[in-house]
């Protein structure tokens, strides 16, 4: 008989989660990129289905500011908040 473990409960995880960097030279522009999905995330009425987070440092320094698109596993360097729009469209709606 397998004893199960009852410390162990299921999260309700958005779907997708756009993981923006962090890290040192990233956080120099991405206060912008992070508005900019999230009034996107809220003007879509999404706030349940896609969350926003900021991560550590990738070690991508050359392509700051990097984001990270997650089921997709999608890495996109040198966002611009320009792109933010774009970007949503294509891997988000």
């Amino acid at each position: 008989m397998v004893k199960q473990d009852n410390c162990m409960k299921k999260i309700d995880a958005p779907e997708k989660v756009i993981f923006i960097c962090d890290g040192k030279k990233c956080s120099r522009y991405h206060k912008d990129i992070y508005k900019g999905f999230k009034s996107l995330i809220k003007e879509h009425g999404m706030k349940h289905d896609v969350e926003l987070t900021c991560m550590e440092c990738t070690d991508n320094c050359k392509t700051a500011p990097n984001i990270c698109l997650q089921p997709q596993n999608i890495w996109i360097g040198e966002v611009e908040d320009k792109d933010v729009k774009d970007i949503f469209r294509k891997y988000i709606l």
